[in-house]
This record gives structure tokens, sequence and C-alpha cells, in this order.
């Protein structure tokens, strides 16, 4: 049988590891194949979350501030209690995913953080805004459940853009909303509203709703596991275990013990064939078999928990997303007031609320295709190498974001146009990093995958709190919070890099990708030099 190329790859019912049942591709556009279709639940669950986490932010500077009679300080508060609230919830969803899979926990996420949107209403002041916040940051919890899931599904070869893929799409929410609750706000201002009137209905009309459907269609439709069952996930395995052992080969295994495709290619396409030698060499095919078992993800104690928690191979990845997924939550909870600020200040512009707001909702987006570039990349190169040079493409990708944040907070008199192209390049670095990052984290600790991905999930947003007070106790003076934050950024990735990770550590890649961080710099020393005469230093 030929090989699918890489676009029947997207339609058709993927090949699969014969033991784990495993993807060896991703059928995005195949929402009826089981692994498409839990593909998509995985970043929509995601996705719909922002709908109302993020909904405030585009919605302060003109409807909020004024209704609620808001200062700065209450507004920063109130971004640092929604981030808060979700840092406590990823800790706890992670062994909870462990415990009972990424399905029931995505939808009890929804559902729960279903509730607080409902009572948005009824916020009078800054303190009933900043508690419905932090019962709202329930819903950033959703991330651990989509990449647990999609871990579950896709093999290692392909889980690092299973993983940025989910997640850039689910991140691309905070960008969709920027857009959505302002025109959803406006709709109803049109229609005879009040501002008063109009932001409190938008939240019970939009977000309440997808949400509560969202989370209905998973429970629904989802599937726990490729194999059945998540409380099934060890037994099924084993019996393919021992079809393997027993056989000495995998072609023999029914492809209905895989797929539940229906389709053009239904029928009897066969899962991944080993190579003659694994069939054959003793010592491959135990190696083939011990990598299966380790990814079984087991039910943690609170031992256990703890040292997969706190493991450095899990700093090695926690303490990174703090500077980008942290730094990614910081920024956009203040860029749409950023752009109102610079056009006023620098171009003597007036930008409404809504097209703030377009323009803030670009840097979301680009979630899109910059996060799952940083996940298709670590797959490329672990592919050719090893799981130690997914840790230096990681590192590049964070000082290089270091250096934009540094560069931009040296620029504070950039025309606003100017100031978007130069936060694009920053997103480019800072959300690629966010999809190495989660192509790093299931080489790590396979079997208390929710475990890491719950504690590395929660420094992202402990990132987000740090750097939110940085923008808070600076108020209005963002350009020094920028380079502050971009001089922490490359402190941490210089801290962790010497962490090593399974495998061999790929230390010439790492001289080697240092080189480049310093090439990559010189590219831009020239135009860093030009804006910086051009538009000033601040001292």
């Amino acid at each position: 049988m030929s090989q699918p190329t890489f676009f029947q790859k997207l339609y058709r019912a993927p090949e699969v590891d014969p033991i784990t049942g495993k993807a060896l591709s991703i059928p995005v556009l195949n929402p009826l194949n089981k692994y498409g279709r839990t593909f998509h639940f995985a970043w929509l669950g995601f996705f719909v979350a922002f709908l109302s986490w993020f909904a405030f932010a585009p919605l302060v500077h003109d409807s909020l501030k004024a209704d609620l009679n808001l200062t700065t300080a209450d507004v920063a508060n109130s971004n640092i209690a929604a981030l808060a609230s979700t840092l406590l919830v990823r800790v706890i969803v992670g062994p909870l995913t462990d415990r009972f899979g990424p399905r029931w926990t995505m939808a009890g996420c929804l559902l729960a953080g279903a509730i607080p949107t409902a009572f948005a209403p009824l916020v009078t002041n800054a303190n009933g805004l900043i508690v419905l916040r932090f019962f709202i940051g329930i819903l950033g919890g959703t991330f651990v459940p989509c990449q647990v899931w999609t871990t579950a599904f896709f093999d290692k070869s392909v889980v690092g853009r299973a993983n940025a893929l989910a997640a850039g799409w689910g991140n691309a929410g905070g960008g969709v909303t920027f857009f959505v609750m302002p025109a959803v706000v406006n709709g109803f201002v049109s229609m005879g509203y009040s501002h008063h009137m109009a932001w409190r209905i938008a939240f019970p009309a939009c977000p309440l709703i997808i949400i509560v459907c969202t989370a209905a269609m998973i429970l629904v439709f989802g599937k726990d596991t490729p194999n059945g069952k998540w409380a099934d996930r060890a037994i099924r395995q084993e019996n393919m275990r021992q079809i393997y052992e027993n056989e000495g080969k995998v072609t023999d295994v029914p492809l209905a013990n895989f797929n539940d495709y229906a389709g053009p290619t239904s029928g009897t396409a066969t899962p991944r064939v080993m190579d003659e030698k694994k069939i054959h060499d003793p010592a491959q095919t135990s190696a083939v078999i011990e990598e299966a078992d380790s990814s079984i993800i087991e039910p943690p104690t609170a031992q256990t928990a703890w040292q997969a928690a706190y493991s450095l191979q899990t700093m090695l990845v926690a303490l990174p997303y703090i500077c980008t997924f942290g730094a990614e939550l910081a920024i956009e909870g203040v860029i749409s007031a950023l752009y109102q600020t610079q056009a006023k200040r620098i171009d003597g512009q007036i930008w409404s609320q809504q097209l703030a707001g377009n323009w803030a909702a670009m840097f979301g987006l680009l979630n899109i295709i910059t996060r799952p570039l940083g996940g298709y990349f670590a797959d490329l190169i672990y592919a050719r190498t090893n799981v130690a040079y997914k840790k230096w493409w990681l590192m590049f990708l964070g000082v290089m974001e270091g250096i934009f944040f540094v560069w931009i907070g040296f620029c504070p008199n950039l025309p606003v146009h100017h100031l978007i192209g130069a936060l694009v390049g920053l997103a480019i670095f800072m959300e690629a990093g966010n999809g190495a990052n989660f192509a790093l984290v299931p080489h790590l600790n396979p079997k208390h995958n929710g475990v890491v991905t719950g504690i590395v999930g929660s420094f992202g947003n402990l990132g987000g709190v740090i750097f939110n007070l940085v923008f808070r106790y600076e108020g209005t003076n963002y350009f020094k919070s920028l380079y502050i934050i971009g001089f922490v950024i490359v402190a941490i990735h210089v801290l962790v890099c010497w962490v090593p990770v399974p495998g061999k550590h790929g230390l010439f890649l790492g001289f080697a990708s240092f080189r480049l961080s310093l090439r990559v710099y010189r590219w831009f020393e020239y135009p860093f030099n030009n804006w910086t005469k051009r538009y000033g230093v601040r001292p």
C-alpha cells in the first residue's frame, strides 16, 4: 500500500500504533473519525473558555470603567484575580485529569465556569468584579485536559504538533473574544440598550450558552481514550501487548480494534507495521513494549503527584512557561489600553474600544499559526535527533522572546502601528515557545502527564500574575514594564537551560543554539539602534 500524502492524512483515518492505539497523523478535516473528533473537542473546549475568561479585558476601557467606577488599580487587580484562580485550578485539575480522564474533566471545568458567567449581570462595583473574575478563572483550567486529551490520542512522533495545534487554536479564543464581546455589546447598544445594560446582557447571551452547549457535546460525542473507557485503558493496552509478544508482528491485528471511522477509506486500512528488525530483535521488541507501557497514565497518589510536580524536569518546562504563556496573558490584559494610550499620546488619535479591540485581537489570533509552528518544528527536530534537541529549541525561542521585550521596552515613542508590528514579532517567538513547551512535556513523565501538564499550566498563570503585578505597579508606564519583563525572561531561560532531559543532552546543539541566538540578535541590532535613536530611549 502506498504511503498517504500530506493532504490525504488530513482527512483519512490515520495509521495507529498497534499497542497504544495512538494515531500517527492528525485528521483535522475528518471530525467523523474518533481521532479527528477528539482533536476538535480538545481545542474547542479550551477556545470557548476564553469567551468568558477574557471577556472583560476588551470592555474595561469604555463599558466597565465608567459603569463600575473602576480605577486603573481595580482593573489590574481583577486581571490578577482571574489568573490567580486559574493557577490554583490547574494544579487541582492535573491530578483529576489523570484519575477521571480528560473528557469528563474538560466538561466539568466548562460547566463549573458557566455558573459565575451567569452571575455577571449582577456585578455593581469593583469588588464584585474581582470576585466574579476569580471564579470565572475556573475556565482557564480547561487547558490541562485539552493537552492531556491530545497526548492520549496521538503518538509521540506527532504529539508536538497535535498539542500545539489544539492549544494554539484554543488560545485563539482569546483573540476572538476581543472581536466578539465589543461587537455583541455594540449590537445591544444599537438596539437601544444603555452601556449599563448592554454588557450585562452580553454575558448570558453569548459565552454562557456557547460554553454549556460545548460541554454537552463533549460528554455526548467525545471518547476517553482510543481503546475505550478511561478506567479500562491499561487492560486494553495489555491485551494489545500480548498479541504483539505472542505473534511477533502486528499486521494481524484487526483495524476494528483501533478505529471507528466510517467513510471513503473505511474497511481494511492497516495499523502501523513495525520494522522487520524490531519484530525479530528481542532487544528492539522489548524497547517498543517498554515505551508503550510507560505511556499509560496512572492514577496519582499524593506522593507520586508531588514527585512528578516538582522534579527538575518539570521545572525545565514550567519556568519557561511562566515566560511564554504568562507573558502572553499579561500582555492581553493591557494591550487594548496600550494601543488606545499610544495612539492618543504619539499619533494624536482617539481609538474606540472596538478599534483597539480589533487590533488587540490579532495578537491572540496569531496563535492559530505561531503556536502550531513551535510544536511542528519541535517534531521535525525530534524525528531527526532526540528529545534533548526539543529542549534547545524551546530555549532559543525563549531567549529571542526576551530580547524582543527589551527592544520594545526601550522604544517608548513608537507610533501605534509600528508598535503593533513590533508586538507581532514578539508574538511569533512567544507563542511558538508555548507550542515548543508542550511538545516537550509528554516526554518527561508520561505516567503522570496530567500532573505535569497541570503544574506547567499553572506556572503559566503564575507568570501572568507576576507580570500583571509589574503592569499594576508601573501603572500606565507600559514600556518600562515591558523591558523589566524581558530581562526576567532571559534570566529564567539561562537558569534552566542546564537541566537534562531523558536521553542524550544535546550539548553541541545547545552551543549552536546560543550562536544562532547571537546571530539573530545581530540581524535586529541595526533596526533596534535606529528605532532607539529615532523614538528615544526612556531613561
